[in-house]
């Protein structure tokens, strides 16, 4: 049986499909017992749902940096 901080770390990872399926089968087996777990694993994919529909895009970090620059410069 694996505890809740790992299962929560489980869940995570397999929201962006990085857990292997023997991570996945114990995030399953916790996910039948424990009531918390199965609540944050579905919010969880809710909100990763939600950020898919929302085509959210994420900056390079050449874009960052020009950020920042922008920014201490207007300082």
């Amino acid at each position: 049986m694996i505890s809740c901080e790992k299962a929560a770390l489980i869940c995570d990872k397999a929201q962006y499909e990085e857990a292997t399926f023997a991570e996945k089968v114990k995030l399953k087996f916790h996910i039948l017992i424990c009531k918390v777990c199965s609540v944050h694993s579905k919010k969880n994919a809710q909100l990763t749902s939600l950020c898919d529909k929302a085509k959210l895009n994420n900056l390079t970090e050449s874009e960052k940096e020009k950020m920042r620059n922008s920014l201490k410069n207007s300082l």
